[in-house]
């Protein structure tokens, strides 16, 4: 009978590691299974972020592209109004000679052969603009460099070689639209197209990823032309850079 307590204390005694090693995988149990649960979280955390940060790159990639289509329309704009007002002047510069062409060929003489000469011009470089504005630019382009070369000395040759540049940047070629307008500068300087060349040298350079050289073309508009049209679009331009 003493010896029935005896064993039931050691039993106690015995069994008493046992509980606490229970104890201890449980608690490792839950302590793994928060991991788990944290790292799922996290997990997920993280793709959320990552997709709101590829959402972002995405409306930042897109609303460059609808800025970079803003920009593309408003250049297009600005040169569509300045072939139309090119396109007015020098219907007026060709009324203008023909109002006078009536009493140079009343005359006779020189003064009629002169005239029939200013006729068979006007009829050439009418061709070729006619061309540019049936969107025909590189026939505009051979007619305005053939009328450049018969009639280097006409009236209308400024103008002529002018809007060859301009046939050459409507075919997307700009650097010989540059050579083109430079020619204008360089051989009629003080032709009323040459500020014209100078602004349309420095939309070519802008197209061409040169923004220091187109404004430096502005810069010499200013300088050489600074009463004239462009030059107001020039100073325009400079302070939006």
């Amino acid at each position: 009978m003493r010896r029935l307590p005896l064993l039931m204390l050691v039993g106690l005694l015995g069994s008493q590691p046992a509980w606490a090693l229970f104890d201890d995988n449980e608690a490792r149990r839950q302590i793994a299974d928060l991991k788990i649960a944290s790292e799922a979280r996290f997990d997920q955390q993280a793709r959320a972020q990552l997709e709101l940060s590829a959402q972002i790159q995405r409306q930042a990639e897109e609303i460059a592209r609808l800025r970079g289509q803003v920009e593309t329309l408003s250049h297009e704009l600005e040169q569509a109004k300045q072939r139309q007002q090119d396109f007015y002047l020098d219907l007026d510069s060709r009324l203008r000679r023909f109002e006078a062409a009536p009493t140079a060929a009343s005359a006779g003489g020189p003064q009629a052969a002169v005239a029939g000469d200013q006729g068979t011009e006007t009829r050439s470089y009418d061709a070729a603009l006619d061309l540019f504005k049936a969107a025909k630019y590189a026939e505009a382009a051979a007619a305005f460099a053939s009328f450049v070369q018969q009639h280097p000395t006409a009236t209308l040759a400024p103008n002529a070689q002018y809007w060859l540049g301009n046939a050459w940047f409507a075919q997307r070629n700009c650097n010989k639209a540059i050579e083109a307008q430079s020619q204008v500068i360089t051989r009629y300087p003080d032709s009323d197209k040459a500020p014209d060349a100078l602004l349309a040298i420095s939309t070519c350079q802008q197209e061409l990823g040169n923004r220091k050289g187109a404004a430096q073309s502005l810069e010499t508009l200013l300088q050489k032309y600074p009463a004239s049209p462009a030059a107001d679009k020039a100073r325009e331009r400079l302070k939006k850079n």
